[in-house]
């Protein structure tokens, strides 16, 4: 089976009953998620927590950081995959923000060394919306061994690729938070000190979204969005590695460009040592991307 990264509804429908797909439904909303759940999800589907399961760790500071090793393959194998698993993710679909756990969980799994994953385009809403049959109740248990998981360390940037990008221009770093906290007028409780990297650039990750939906925009809008970015290797970060995730997945996934990487430590890690420097006020030509 051949899949698209973004599959739509007609897509899904089509292929519900392959033996190797794994739906797994990362909808979270606090103490409601598992209710959430229970009301309706895509028949055959495996609930996990985006915000509860363990998809990012905080640690030394750092809000979003990529969990060990270990605790991924447990993850994994808890959730019944396996890498002859194709795994479609599905979010609630409501927001931006949601489509960005499901572009954070798909970095998750293909850094683990798991290749074959989808996004729902729009999530459990559209599968909703298109009136395709809906299941209720809990979530299978369908837990397995551990994954066997090999880090790919070249999809992930770390505190010393920052420092290169930023003295050498070894990459282009890439915001994609608000205007105002990239400038540093608003600041997340996530990070220590407001502002941005050095000599980042910046595109608003909702920008990749058609307006009033959680659905990316049409490939031909996005490369128009995104194709002023320089050419060459690309660092995607925000405060911890959630919303940077949307644009790290247009450029790999979506429009198949090579060298990028996602910084799960972004801004939650970089500011935590005072020592590393950070910009504010209006980037020199604009900035914006």
């Amino acid at each position: 089976m051949i899949a698209p990264p973004l599959i739509t509804v007609s897509w899904l429908t089509g292929h519900l009953s392959d033996a190797t797909l794994r739906v797994i439904d990362i909808r979270s909303s606090g103490n409601s998620s598992e209710n959430a759940f229970d009301t309706g999800h895509i028949p055959g589907a495996v609930h996990s927590d985006y915000a509860a399961d363990g998809w990012r760790i905080a640690q030394g500071g750092a809000g979003g950081l990529l969990p060990d090793p270990a605790a991924l393959a447990h993850l994994l194998g808890r959730l019944g995959i396996t890498p002859e698993n194709h795994v479609v993710i599905v979010s609630a679909g409501l927001t931006p923000a949601d489509f960005s756990g499901a572009a954070r969980v798909c970095w998750t799994l293909k850094i683990a060394g798991h290749d074959r994953v989808s996004i729902l385009d729009g999530g459990f809403e559209a599968w909703r919306l298109a009136g395709q049959p809906i299941e209720t109740g809990p979530s299978a248990s369908p837990a397995g061994a551990p994954y066997p998981v090999r880090i790919k360390e070249v999809m992930r940037a770390t505190v010393g690729d920052i420092d290169e990008a930023i003295t050498h221009a070894t990459a282009a770093l890439l915001d994609g938070r608000s205007r105002a906290q990239y400038e540093g007028h608003e600041k997340s409780p996530q990070a220590a000190r407001a502002g941005r990297l050095p000599g980042a650039v910046h595109l608003d990750h909702s920008q990749a979204f058609a307006p009033g939906t959680g659905r990316l925009r049409p490939a031909a809008e996005l490369e128009q969005l995104f194709g002023s970015l320089p050419s060459g290797p690309v660092v995607s970060y925000c405060n911890t590695g959630h919303l940077a995730s949307t644009n790290w997945f247009v450029l790999s996934e979506v429009l198949g460009r090579t060298g990028i990487t996602l910084y799960d430590g972004s801004m939650s890690e970089w500011t935590q040592d005072p020592g590393r420097p950070v910009a504010t006020g209006a980037a020199e030509g604009g900035g914006d991307h």
